[in-house]
């Protein structure tokens, strides 16, 4: 997952490391800094390896499935004129009445742990596959919350576990995909 707050990358290091990749919006560290002309110079500048992004995320507001509808709507069109598969961000009390699922190509489901991990939530992201789109949970820093996805069937996670002690966490993060997938799957990708 890649976001506009990240930094520069070369061109080689961005070549080897996207085979299949995604990028999010940088709202969520700092919503009053955020800037849509920013992002959307980032995301434009990312274009060279849209073909392997998997989604780019809409604007949204954590825990606020209203305010992200609002937020997002003007964006998801213009997320699909510069090349990528848009993503709207599920928040908390998001309904199925305001999702629009025409406009989009991935569900990505963020919010608080609450509602990530709801009856609601899971109703929505069934609703999701049967639409035939892609599903996504934001934040998956545990064991707990990746065996979830994988019962639910999300397509992709991800997480910042690994960010904070790569040495320790990464061999840790491997034992729980194989847990979850087998260690055949880790084999064959």
């Amino acid at each position: 997952m890649l976001s506009p707050g990240m930094g520069t990358f070369d061109s080689k290091r961005l070549e080897v490391a996207m085979r299949w990749w995604a990028a999010d919006n940088g709202r969520f560290a700092a919503p009053q800094l955020w800037n849509a002309g920013d992002w959307l110079e980032w995301a434009a500048s990312m274009r060279r390896w849209r073909e392997t992004c998997v989604f780019l995320v809409a604007p949204d507001v954590v825990g606020d499935a209203e305010a992200t509808l609002d937020l997002s709507l003007p964006y998801l069109p213009t997320i699909r004129q510069l090349g990528f598969k848009p993503a709207f961000v599920s928040q908390d009390g998001c309904r199925d009445d305001l999702i629009p699922w025409d406009l989009f190509d991935c569900l990505f489901v963020g919010g608080t742990d609450a509602w990530k991990l709801s009856e609601p939530s899971y109703a929505l992201v069934a609703k999701a596959k049967t639409l035939g789109k892609w599903t996504h949970m934001g934040r998956v820093n545990s064991l707990r919350r990746l065996v979830a996805c994988s019962v639910s069937a999300f397509d992709s996670a991800d997480g910042t576990y690994v960010k904070y002690g790569p040495d320790r966490r990464f061999p840790e993060l491997c034992d729980w995909l194989d847990r979850v997938n087998g260690p055949q799957a880790r084999l064959a990708a």
